[in-house]
């Protein structure tokens, strides 16, 4: 079984640039409908949106049994940071951010939570010549820093996503979280590998996991799917079947045996029984990925006859 966990924001409103979902609640609710979904653990709680009642959180917490799988820093907010908060050209906002994601890590230490994760999704550019990337580098590398050196045994973790809302984000790939990483040193930096944000950047998850791990960078793992057109946040394998079942293969390999959020926008369905859907798939394609023998897939890795592999894998279902 997989030790899975649920991205708050998904547990209540969403809203799209034409529709909203759902009514909102507020922190204890979207716990009990956590609590209320079947294969759940955890909860990746955001900060702010779930940390005005820090008392009401950990009793919500308690009651359904969860544990708290990261805490979400919100870096990109409609009140502030509009032009990006680690590579904002006024150092009092890039202050501002640093001092924030200090008060969200002591919050992960005290609720338990291994990873404080942020997805800087509004570090980037829309026009050539509209961010100097030198200076977006020095910016940003500046503040994770300072991040890191906070809390030296919390894992600060980046989610990489190569657009939106900005046409290029900074931080896009694998390869751009890596040395992004490298340009920081600090050995706590590392990865959220979401699997669709693999596909946007034309990524294979399961190899995108072997560079990060390879690194020392593979520090937490989301799950949802799209069509490679967009950002769709659709239940795993909608799409990427064996994409997922190559992805718990490699993990099982590689010794990650750590949570995995889902990142699933639930739109009009109730979302304890869209996760408990979501949960079931989850662990049906992690395994039929423990079907696999790994001896004969590292011959057939060595072999590399790709239409023998597949009629192989086609045959464990």
């Amino acid at each position: 079984m997989l030790k899975l966990s649920i991205i708050t924001l998904f547990l209540g409103q969403t809203k799209n640039r034409f529709l909203v979902y759902q009514d909102a609640a507020d922190t204890p609710t979207h716990l009990d409908r956590a609590g209320a979904a079947e294969g759940i653990g955890a909860v990746e709680l955001r900060c702010p949106a779930d940390t005005s009642d820090i008392a009401a959180t950990k009793e919500a917490l308690k009651r359904n049994n969860l544990a708290v799988s990261a805490i979400n820093f919100a870096s990109v907010r409609n009140d502030r940071w509009l032009r990006g908060a680690w590579t904002a050209e006024d150092p009092a906002e890039r202050r501002a951010a640093v001092d924030e994601a200090k008060r969200a890590i002591d919050l992960a230490a005290e609720l338990g939570a291994p990873r404080f994760h942020t997805c800087p999704l509004n570090e980037g550019f829309d026009y050539p010549f509209e961010l100097d990337p030198i200076a977006a580098l020095d910016y940003s590398a500046e503040c994770f820093e300072q991040i890191c050196a906070h809390n030296r045994d919390m894992k600060i973790c980046i989610e990489y996503k190569i657009n939106e809302p900005r046409v290029r984000c900074q931080i896009g790939n694998a390869g751009e979280l890596i040395a992004f990483a490298n340009i920081v040193g600090a050995d706590n930096l590392g990865a959220t590998l979401d699997a669709g944000h693999c596909f946007l950047a034309d990524e294979n998850p399961a190899a995108a996991a072997a560079l990060l791990h390879k690194c020392n960078r593979l520090f937490y793992v989301h799950i949802n799917d799209n069509d490679t057109r967009g950002d769709w946040d659709l239940t795993p394998g909608t799409w990427h079947t064996w994409e997922f079942i190559e992805l718990f293969f490699t993990l099982e390999r590689l010794g990650y045996d750590d949570w995995i959020a889902f990142d699933i926008v639930c739109k009009e369905h109730e979302s304890p029984q869209v996760f408990t859907d979501a949960a079931a798939i989850a662990n049906k394609l992690k395994e039929i990925s423990l079907r696999i023998d790994k001896e004969d897939m590292a011959t057939r890795y060595k072999s590399r006859n790709p239409t023998s592999t597949m009629r192989m894998l086609n045959d464990l279902l």
